[in-house]
């Protein structure tokens, strides 16, 4: 067996209604708490209230950050930081999806330490410390595994440029994933969150740093995919199928905080960073059907047993048969959930396409896939991508 190691700091409380343990929660590590949330809507506002509500009926002061951005920006992060910093915030506490939970590990960061929270992406040289403010996590989304992730997605828009803060001193101390949360999340936000649940398993699953470890989570969230977001897709009420990408979600994100993620996040890194319209679900779609062409050859196992996850008819055809068809697989499942999409009608400027691919191999995911792509060579995926 293969030698590995496996880290999870994040206290995990999973289940229906956890979320009225948030101000318990909170509590253990403070007492002045940054609430940070995208703005107030119909359908958010009941929770932002309800969390509000427990935060204060243990003493909690609470100041309530409320200009998250999809696509979390350094202008952003930025603000939530002079907030923290003005009210002299002990704890951070991110209530939404990825965007939110990304700004709050941000703002933790940029709140205690010299210059900016983008200062301290990857490959700068500057070290994130353990004075960063402990943060809190509540999910309203199934989709990013941002509750259980070292990782803040930031971008500057000044740049185009989409780059991570990482390090395990992000994890958030203690994540509520409550399944009553993503009851009233809309159709599509549920395929495109749902379909980076899938995209970060599998991603893991054929990392170079893949262990036995996350590959056994890995499995159980593609098949909770494959079998439930279908379903939560046509049908948002269904408690058991939100309550199973919940966890799929979850599982996903306990294997890229200890794998991590492979050439189509990098590309959809550099898609967000060029076209910050774009969600991130949704650029992982435009580009996964090229990916998979790509890369099946290089790891026919693992392709072919993802393959079989989607389509059971190739459970008895020859590793190299599944793994060929699980290309059809995805394209069929892109298919079934709505997600079927082209970088063009994702309103993607042709003309950017060159710069996506420069940035592309900026960050290292390109460099774990079980083949390793050039830059022409993704131009060349980027191009394919454009018009289906």
């Amino acid at each position: 067996m293969k030698a590995f190691n496996y880290y999870q700091p994040t206290e995990i409380r999973f289940g229906w209604g956890r979320v009225n343990e948030v101000g318990e929660v909170v509590a253990r590590f403070g007492r002045r708490c940054l609430l940070t949330t995208v703005p107030v809507n119909n359908a958010l506002a009941p929770v932002f209230e309800r969390v509000k509500a427990s935060l204060r009926a243990v003493g909690v002061d609470v100041y309530h950050f409320d200009g998250v951005v999809p696509n979390p920006t350094t202008d952003s992060v930025d603000k939530g930081v002079a907030m923290a910093i003005e009210h002299g915030v002990q704890v951070v506490l991110g209530v939404g999806g990825g965007s939110s939970m990304d700004t709050a590990k941000a703002i933790a960061v940029g709140a205690t330490h010299e210059g900016r929270a983008w200062d301290y992406r990857l490959f700068t040289g500057k070290k994130i410390t353990a004075k960063v403010l402990p943060v809190v996590a509540v999910t309203t989304t199934s989709g990013t595994g941002s509750q259980v992730t070292p990782v803040s997605v930031v971008t500057n828009p000044a740049d185009k440029c989409k780059f991570a803060l990482v390090d395990k001193l992000l994890c958030p101390r203690v994540s509520i994933i409550d399944p009553e949360l993503v009851m009233t999340v809309p159709e599509h936000i549920t395929a495109s969150t749902g379909f980076d649940v899938f995209a970060h398993a599998f991603e893991s699953y054929i990392h170079s740093d893949a262990s036995p470890y996350t590959d056994m989570h890995a499995i159980e969230a593609i098949k909770l995919v494959a079998e439930y977001l279908p379903v939560v897709v046509k049908d948002g009420s269904n408690r058991d199928a939100r309550e199973k990408m919940a966890w799929a979600d979850t599982l996903a994100g306990l294997c890229i905080a200890n794998a991590g993620t492979t050439l189509p996040h990098g590309i959809g890194m550099a898609i967000g960073g060029h076209a910050p319209h774009v969600m991130h679900g949704e650029a992982l779609a435009a580009v996964y059907p090229e990916f998979m062409r790509y890369t099946y050859a290089s790891a026919m196992e693992k392709f072919a047993t993802m393959g079989r996850i989607l389509d059971p008819a190739l459970e008895d055809v020859p590793v190299e048969v599944a793994a060929e068809k699980s290309c059809e697989a995805v394209n069929a499942f892109l298919k079934k959930i709505g997600m079927w999409l082209s970088l063009e009608e994702l309103k993607v400027p042709v003309e950017e396409l060159p710069g996506i691919a420069d940035d592309s191999v900026k960050l290292p995911d390109y460099k774990v896939n079980p083949r390793v792509a050039t830059r022409d060579e993704i131009f060349d995926m980027l191009k394919a991508s454009y018009r289906r």
